[in-house]
């Protein structure tokens, strides 16, 4: 029986294990992480680092029939060429797949065949980024700041001033396995995701998404929506300039996954890589918008065989949406079954769970997770899918220091305030009343001081959550009630924190109040 190794076993590789399953090879997985989701799904499972190339190599020379050797949505298609090359199985040359894995190399080898790149500098720890900026005639930013190495937006930012820059730097090193980092002009426009199968000359599109990137000076995607919303003309540029891309790496076999930006400049490369992309598109909201699987097709080509590659258009709309929280330990997620319930709604990824440690997302991989929705329209899905995320509920463990942390700095500081722009009466009315409205000895019942004119404030949290409906979440949480005659009322401890940190701040200085007085 033919077999394929595939690298990684979490959710981003499940599709393409499915698919090479059904498409009937033995599939062989490897994973750093022993507990990986998908390690028990395979024919064969082997916990082996994924940056440990020739341990990867080691055990491919002992998987009978080995025809292919794949990845989707992780960081290491150079390991997968690496062995695929010693192997001589499909795939494309290991320098190749190094170019798409580095950033540095990558916009070099851009940069040579003229395809459109910011203007950028590499170094590495023991440089000066100050001087490093000013060598590409930069000399007040904004710039971008990113490890040459990561994915999912990790050790990534923008900066603004020298300062901002210094630090950026520092991050980035050292989030990057080999010690470099760019710095490079900062792109101003909409970015777009687009994932391809390649076949020699043939470039087949698989999805062009619109991504929603927020939380300025990092880059969390809190969502994209398939199709695009663009009009053809943008479009085509965009793809243009990332079927140049791809042909100036030298990408000929396999997957290709682009995110380029639209500037007033028109199209240039954000980064390009050799593997299909994670962040649910490739396995998800492309196949819910067009029906076709392309992990299916990538499999095949990984394994030798010529799939027909037509250009896939899309008929529906999908969307991807996120959830997040503020820093402290998750005491409960409620809404699961809420969020899976909604029309449209296909499926729902819990990331975080009781006991876990989270944190007010910097990069992609500290969401608490995802919902996607398919739809037949772009509105029903962009609004199922949100309405699904604003449904799943964290609840925060009580009196933890990185919560009261977080609530403690002062308005004006990174993060962005839940409730950026509740009008200044409100913010006078609430100063003008006490931390604690009422506090009686025995506390059988919670509540919370009720604001003239609250709910007709028209600010949205950073998921659109709406000042009523945050108050209905910290009632679901606690059973909490705006109230005067609860046995324990907050007032301005109550209000500010749900302007700082949404329903979960809300929620957390009533529990916390409390368990102070049990």
């Amino acid at each position: 029986m033919k077999s394929v190794l595939i690298l990684g076993a979490g959710v981003m590789q499940g599709p393409a294990i499915r698919a090479a399953g059904e498409c009937g090879y033995r599939t062989v997985l490897v994973d750093g992480d022993p507990n990986a989701l998908h390690a028990a799904s395979a024919d064969e499972f082997h916990p082996v680092d994924l940056k440990d190339k020739d341990g990867l190599l080691a055990l491919a020379r002992s998987i009978p029939e080995l025809v292919g050797v794949f990845t989707a949505g992780t960081d290491f298609s150079a390991s997968v060429a690496y062995v695929a090359n010693a192997l001589g199985l499909p795939g494309i040359p290991y320098e190749t797949a190094l170019d798409a894995s580095d950033k540095a190399r990558m916009r070099a080898k851009l940069a040579q065949a003229a395809v459109p790149v910011p203007a950028w500098v590499a170094g590495s720890k023991h440089d000066d980024p100050l001087a490093l900026s000013a060598s590409l005639g930069l000399r007040d930013g904004p710039w971008v700041v990113k490890p040459v190495d990561n994915m999912g937006a990790r050790g990534c930012s923008l900066t603004r001033n020298k300062d901002e820059l210094v630090l950026a730097w520092r991050t980035a090193v050292e989030s990057s396995r080999s010690g470099r980092a760019i710095i490079e002009d900062y792109l101003d426009g909409p970015e777009f995701s687009i994932d391809a199968l390649v076949c020699g000359d043939s470039i087949a599109i698989r999805g062009v998404a619109d991504r929603q990137v927020t939380f300025e000076p990092y880059f969390v995607e809190l969502g994209h929506t398939m199709p695009s919303a663009y009009d053809q003309d943008v479009i085509d540029e965009v793809l243009s300039v990332f079927k140049r891309g791809v042909k100036a790496l030298g990408i000929s076999l396999g997957a290709a996954k682009g995110d380029i930006k639209f500037t007033k400049n028109g199209a240039f490369v954000g980064e390009i890589a050799a593997r299909l992309s994670g962040g649910f598109m490739s396995g998800w909201t492309y196949p819910y918008a067009s029906g076709q699987d392309p992990a299916r097709e990538a499999i095949a080509l990984a394994c030798g065989d010529k799939p027909m590659l037509y250009d896939g258009s899309c008929s529906l709309v999908s969307a991807e949406r996120a959830w997040i929280s503020i820093p402290g330990t998750v005491k409960r997620v409620v809404g699961l079954g809420t969020a899976m319930n909604i029309q449209y709604v296909k499926n729902v990824f819990p990331r975080a769970k009781a006991g876990d440690r989270v944190v007010f997302p910097v990069n992609n991989v500290q969401k608490c997770g995802n919902v996607i929705s398919q739809a037949a329209d772009r509105n029903a899905a962009e609004e199922a899918a949100l309405r699904a995320a604003r449904s799943v509920l964290v609840e925060l463990q009580s009196g933890d220091r990185e919560t009261e942390a977080f609530l403690a700095q002062p308005y004006g500081q990174w993060p962005p305030l839940a409730f950026a722009d509740v009008s200044a009466m409100m913010l006078a009315q609430v100063e003008s009343i006490p931390d604690i409205m009422r506090d009686k000895r025995l506390v059988r019942s919670l509540g919370w001081a009720p604001l003239l004119g609250i709910r007709a404030e028209h600010s949205k949290d950073w998921l659109g959550r709406s000042i009523s409906e945050s108050l209905e979440a910290v009632t679901a949480l606690t059973g909490a009630t705006e109230s005067m005659e609860a046995d324990l009322v907050l007032g301005r401890l109550f209000w500010k924190a749900l302007f700082r940190g949404g329903y979960q701040a809300a929620a957390w200085v009533l529990s916390t109040a409390l368990s102070e007085r049990q």
